[in-house]
């Protein structure tokens, strides 16, 4: 066998020296006597042992020595001839590689992403270096190596973790978006509840500076053109005696009701043109002629009578599961003795059963003017109304079950409907109670009555003309009741104007005609010498508000046959 080995690079040779622990045979370079041709190596920037740019220099490979057996061969330059493994090498050198199919130390192998760098195991022979240094144990670093990427079994937990990260990453801003839009939303709604809520109560006229009638009537409806539902309600005492009266008022244009309380000693023209009190005329001419004499002083259209006697006051409160009102004084309970509990106590929000409600409705304190148990009578219509039914059907029950007469042409069915409509005003708050005020002598003014006749009513106050009729107010001491009625007989027919006094708690025994001006004086003989008392009787003193003379009748008075 020859023991030399010509590569064919320009006269350099190798002589086998041995076989290494694979049986590859090792040789060692032989120096050649002339300059070697300087061949082309694309890749010996690389490690492979020639100069890829054609500078010149040859770029010896890296010893190797896979056990560290301290011998260090150097592979030669690849043969492209000699290619026992058939790895397609490109031709001018090649890169010495280890046992294990490692590059030799400084080469770096381009790796794809994704992909595995591996080469090919290639041993060739070693080569004896001439290193002084030869047999130094040779230090490694791990850039000298080319790993092999293999996958990582946690990669894909990365993956999926980075993808479980960018999914909640989303599904946050995602939930982000729908919160803002429901913000949004919720806004838009609650401003659009709020403009419905200020547009409704615009409306209803119950917005600060505007009134009722003014938000739902507007201003093209005049005061006088609006229709009102009116009907008028008298309050019987049964048990002491005495009326009161007040109108219940719907004005369906305005949507607003009203109870307007009428004082007893509101002057009015019965048939005959006397001129009377209201107070009589309940007693004197009933439902009907009251009814007519209302509508001539106030211009209004009362279209129907509502007589309530104390009985059916009680039941109806008792129907309507009791009231709650605010009550202004004690009332006794008139069943017991004087020092026990009151049926009554002063106070907000009280509850009154049917027998409470009578009682406070129709009580008047010693001394107190008649209009103080006029306006708790108006309290407890209200506490009425707010516990009676909106329903038409079983407001009209509630009445039926009273088992009351209802004068025509009103019917139970009506004023079933009627305080349906008003009852459904109070529960809202549209419901409230005036006052109609008169002057001293039962008679209105312009001035006084417009806030009440004009506005609620729609009517034009029309106080009977007293012309030269004197006044004359009768009080009844004479302990018999009828006298007091045949004085009014003869007085009217005297030319006089009849005024109910009342009756005196004790008789007297003598009468009086009294006067407080002195232009009356002559008046007062004249009523006197009507009534036939003497003229002793005729003096100067105290006259009522709204009389011109007033006469006391005693036991000394004898009515005339006539």
């Amino acid at each position: 066998m020859n023991d030399r080995y010509d590569p064919g690079y320009g006269g350099d040779q190798y002589e086998l020296v041995g076989y290494d622990e694979y049986g590859q045979p090792v040789y060692r370079q032989i120096p050649a006597q002339q300059t070697p041709q300087q061949a082309y190596d694309p890749y010996a920037q690389q490690g492979y042992g020639y100069d890829p740019y054609a500078t010149g220099q040859q770029q010896p490979a890296q010893p190797y020595d896979s056990y560290d057996t301290g011998r260090q061969p150097q592979a030669p330059p690849y043969d492209p001839a000699y290619d026992p493994y058939g790895t397609g090498t490109p031709a001018g050198g090649t890169a010495a590689y280890d046992p294990y199919g490692q590059p030799a130390a400084g080469a770096q192998q381009p790796r794809a992403a994704g992909q595995t760098a591996h080469i090919p195991q290639q041993p060739g022979p070693a080569e004896v270096p001439d290193d002084p240094q030869a047999g130094r144990e040779r230090d490694y670093h791990t850039e000298q190596f080319a790993f092999v990427e293999e996958p990582d079994g946690d990669s894909g937990d990365v993956i999926d973790w980075l993808k479980f990260t960018e999914n909640r990453t989303e599904r946050r801003e995602e939930a982000r978006r729908r919160a803002r839009s429901r913000v949004i939303a919720l806004v838009v709604v609650l401003a659009l509840v709020a403009a419905g809520g200020v547009g409704y109560l615009w409306y209803a006229g119950k917005l600060p500076g505007l009134s009722s009638s003014d938000a739902k009537s507007g201003p093209s409806t005049a005061v006088a053109d609006q229709k009102r539902d009116v009907i008028v309600v008298h309050l019987h005492n049964t048990a002491k005696g005495g009326t009161s009266t007040a109108l219940l008022v719907d004005n369906t244009t305005t949507q607003q009701g009203t109870t307007v309380l009428l004082p007893n000693s509101l002057t009015l023209t019965d048939d005959a043109g006397s001129v009377t009190t209201l107070a009589k005329s309940v007693d004197d001419d009933g439902s009907s002629g009251t009814r007519d004499q209302l509508d001539t002083v106030l211009g209004t259209n009362i279209e129907g009578t509502w007589r309530l006697d104390t009985p059916y006051l009680q039941n109806l409160v008792e129907l309507v599961g009791n009231i709650d009102i605010d009550t202004d004084t004690d009332v006794p309970d008139p069943g017991k003795k004087k020092g026990t509990a009151p049926l009554v106590r002063e106070g907000k929000s009280q509850t009154l059963s049917g027998k409470a409600a009578v009682a406070y409705a129709t009580y008047r304190a010693s001394g107190e003017a008649q209009n103080a148990q006029l306006e708790r009578f108006g309290q407890v219509l209200q506490g009425v109304l707010r516990k009676m039914s909106s329903d038409a059907q079983a407001a009209t029950v509630t009445v039926q079950t009273l088992g009351q007469i209802i004068e025509p042409p009103l019917s139970d069915k009506n004023l079933g409907a009627f305080l349906a409509k008003l009852a459904d005003l109070a529960k809202g708050g549209d419901h409230k109670t005036a006052l109609l005020p008169v002057q001293t002598d039962g008679t209105l003014s312009a001035e006084t009555s417009a806030s009440v006749v004009k506005d609620i009513l729609g009517g034009t106050a029309k106080s009977p003309d007293q012309g030269s009729a004197v006044r004359v107010s009768v009080q009844n001491a004479t302990g018999v009741k009828d006298n007091t009625e045949k004085a009014r007989v003869v007085l009217l027919n005297g030319g006089f104007s009849f005024l109910e006094g009342g009756t005196a708690s004790a008789a007297q025994g003598a009468s009086k005609v009294l006067y407080s001006d002195a232009a009356h004086k002559d008046d007062a003989t004249e009523v006197a010498k009507t009534l036939g008392l003497p003229d002793g009787a005729v003096s100067k003193g105290t006259v009522g508000s709204n009389a011109d003379v007033s006469v006391v009748l005693g036991q000394d008075y004898t009515p005339s046959s006539s």
